[in-house]
């Protein structure tokens, strides 16, 4: 039986909840809602298991916030004992416009210190990271603001689509592999 650790990363407590920094919470919570199970706190963060055509999806949402990521991350991957190409870093990303997904099997964090933390950590760059664009609409020295600010409304009413258009994504990771996931939801 193939496992696959999925984290979503974002910030725990309520000033933090739907703010664009935790996308990747929303993003868990689209995947996890759409069956019968639900998240249950356990060790570093909040935890939803269930199987998918034959496949073991572990979501983890950590509770250790953005900065500190890596430690719930490695947590879990040896917990479950799951090899590094099974598992998949859901996150924000400035340089995408609002969105936009991108799913990449290596590479730099792009500044994103979770993805930072993650590769620190791990001790590598070479694991899956799905990207969902957040834009970057806001004045210099605004960063921080942008990132820990609430969703427009324009950007609130297509957020159903692109929840469910990112756990599809993620679906496809899991059931058909990053080369068709990547030709499929790339910039869509």
């Amino acid at each position: 039986m193939k496992k696959f650790l999925i984290a979503g990363l974002g910030n725990i407590g309520a000033e933090y909840a739907g703010t664009r920094h935790n996308i990747g919470f929303q993003i868990l919570d689209q995947l996890v809602g759409e069956g019968t199970v639900v998240f249950q706190p356990d060790r570093l963060g909040d935890v939803a298991q269930f199987r998918l055509k034959g496949r073991t999806l572990i979501c983890l949402k950590p509770a250790t916030y953005m900065n500190r990521s890596g430690k719930a991350v490695r947590y879990w991957l040896e917990k479950e004992k799951i090899p590094l190409q099974n598992l998949l870093v859901v996150t924000d990303d400035l340089n995408l416009p609002f969105g936009t997904l991108r799913l990449k099997t290596k590479g730099s964090d792009g500044g994103h210190n979770g993805l930072k933390d993650i590769q620190e950590v791990l001790g590598t760059t070479t694991y899956s990271r799905f990207r969902f664009g957040i834009g970057s609409d806001y004045a210099s020295g605004g960063q921080v603001d942008y990132v820990l600010g609430k969703w427009s409304e324009t950007e609130r009413n297509t957020m159903p689509e692109r929840l469910q258009r990112s756990a599809e994504a993620i679906r496809s990771f899991v059931l058909a592999g990053t080369s068709i996931t990547m030709n499929t939801f790339n910039g869509t």
